[in-house]
Order: C-alpha cells, then structure tokens, then sequence
C-alpha cells in the first residue's frame, strides 16, 4: 500500500510506534555505519547481531556500547561521527517490515497514530520519506528533541495529550524492553513486535507481560480492532 491510500485518523484514540525494529529492520545500516567508525578509530569490527542488541536507547549509548565492545573507549566527536557516517547509510539496506504499511494504514483507520523513537528527529523524517511511510504518520517525536527518550514516557504522553487519547485508549507498538517500559510508565496497553531484532533482549523463557504480542506486522490489524473493542 502507498501514500496515495492515507485516509483520515480518528480522534480520541492512539496508536504509536516504536520506529528501528518495529516499523523498519535498520539493523544492517546501524552495523555498519558504528564498525566504520570503529574501523576509523583502529578497532575491529562487530557482528551484526552484537549491535543489534545495542540499538534502542538513542545513537549516543549505542555509539558508546559499541566502541566499549571493540575494545575503545569514547571520545569527543565520536557521536558526530556516527551521525556522519549514519546519514550517508541511512538507506542503504534499511527497509520496512513486510506488512507494516497495511498494519499502520489499519491503526489509522482507528485511532491516531504517531512515531516516538529514540532516533534522532532529522534521521526518524528522514527514513520514513525515503521509505514512503511519512505521510501515514499524523506526529513524530524523535529522541534528541524537548522530551526525555524512551522509557521515560514524556513524549509518548504528549503525543496521548495532542490525539485526546486517555490511557486506556492508547496503544504503544514496539520491540524492546525499553518500550515495554515506557508503556508500563505511561500506564497504556502495549504490543510487542517479536519478529523485531530489540525483542531478543528480552530473558530467554520469560516472556513480556504486554497485553499482545506478534510474530508478524502481518498480526497488527486484528491486533488493533481487539484493541477497540477491548
């Protein structure tokens, strides 16, 4: 489904998401843009799947994260470094999750709906243009703007205030244990994407005390029409 299918959200009800790992698998990007900066700075470089478990709580923790995993230590500059490089692959390999323009257009037909990230605000506008997923989106907040990021549940309760949507009625979508907490914090029903590489994070056999989970962004619809009925 393209841009071209937006219809109107409805009012008095939420629905937001979580963006890297929920909406698009950004993983390989993120890999390679933090290993040339390793790279640059003489380290060796991480598996894929090392980063993965490092992306989630905004670029200057997984900048940190990474260099301490090869073995160096952060340093002034580093972040903007990455931001650099970042920008040049931000869309190299980064694509949406099968399914999830069909999930998001099926929120919109319900509720509100909105990105909160930890992602840099100018990266999040930017993914989400190149990848035609901008437009199904009636708010976005990034992590480096005036709320605090994730889990703190700041922004997820301004974006609540902007749709008039009450707790009960709102929805956070996401991946990681830091979106499980920030719903647990903003007391709103949540969904965890397990087919998103930040779901790993989460202790082997226990699973998320969430409200719903999905294998799939294939799930999400009726997901959201239980979660209007509920």
């Amino acid at each position: 489904m393209g841009d071209a299918n937006v219809v109107g959200h409805v009012p008095g009800r939420l629905i937001a998401f979580d963006l890297d790992g929920t909406l698009v698998d950004s993983r390989r990007d993120l890999t390679d843009s933090a290993n040339q900066l390793i790279e640059e700075l003489g380290g060796t470089q991480l598996a894929e799947e090392h980063v993965g478990r490092m992306i989630g709580e905004g670029a200057a923790i997984l900048v940190r994260r990474a260099l301490e995993a090869a073995g160096l230590h952060d340093r002034p500059g580093a972040l903007a470094r990455f931001l650099d490089i970042y920008e040049t692959r931000l869309l190299n390999t980064t694509t949406a999750y099968a399914g999830i323009m069909d999930a998001v257009q099926a929120a919109r037909n319900v509720a509100s709906v909105a990105v909160v990230t930890n992602k840099p605000t100018r990266a999040t506008e930017r993914l989400l243009d190149g990848l035609r997923l901008r437009a199904l989106f009636d708010d976005v907040i990034g992590g480096d703007g005036v709320y605090p990021r994730k889990p703190d549940p700041t922004g997820l309760m301004s974006l609540m205030a902007r749709a008039g949507a009450s707790n009960d009625r709102t929805m956070l979508v996401g991946d990681s244990p830091i979106d499980r907490e920030t719903a647990k914090r903003a007391e709103v029903r949540c969904c965890m994407a397990r087919y998103g590489f930040g779901y790993s994070l989460f202790a082997a056999g226990h699973p998320t005390d969430s409200d719903w989970t999905v294998t799939s962004a294939f799930e999400l619809p009726a997901i959201f029409e239980r979660f209007t009925v509920g």
